[in-house]
């Protein structure tokens, strides 16, 4: 049985090996152009379900944010960097098919300016991460890779970032 923290517990993701994080987002340029934002935003909806519903495609977990009224973004995190990368160009996967039609606008001189896209994908080595949760549910890294007291890592911040590679050497 999993470990689930109790009132005023402090807690640390259970990460081993590299993490892979991915942040993939739209920027509203213009509120009155709908019918171009609208269909960035539901096609992250809908590639979040189709991961969701194919859970070897790689996804453990992902939040979704914004940053103002007009930014709005996923974190994911992912099993690997190949599982990324192989979802990225799938033939049968609806990013490649939505990006395909992007790159088809892009060519074709009809974007507008009224959404922007962007993605920043990260491969954090083992040793070079390190995450704190005080009474909080598995959340962002913990929710992808479970969470532990954070004892069983270390109670400062240098011995959390030490924790894998003194195990392993």
């Amino acid at each position: 049985m999993p470990w689930t923290p109790t009132a005023a517990t402090r807690t640390t993701a259970d990460a081993r090996g590299e993490v892979v994080v991915l942040l993939i987002g739209m920027r509203i340029n213009h509120f009155r152009a709908v019918h171009q934002w609208l269909p960035v935003m539901l096609a992250m909806f809908r590639m979040l379900t189709e991961l969701r519903r194919a859970p070897e495609r790689g996804l453990l977990s992902h939040v979704l944010l914004t940053a103002s009224p007009r930014t709005y973004y996923v974190v994911q995190y992912w099993e690997s960097k190949d599982k990324l990368y192989s979802y990225a160009g799938a033939p049968d996967a609806f990013h490649r098919r939505v990006w395909a039609k992007v790159n088809r606008k892009e060519r074709a001189g009809k974007v507008r300016g009224h959404v922007g896209i962007w993605h920043e994908a990260y491969i954090v080595p083992e040793g070079s991460y390190e995450a704190v949760y005080g009474d909080m549910p598995a959340f962002g890294l913990a929710a992808a890779h479970g969470q532990v007291p954070l004892e069983a890592r270390g109670r400062y911040a240098k011995d959390r970032f030490a924790h894998r590679t003194e195990a392993q050497g």
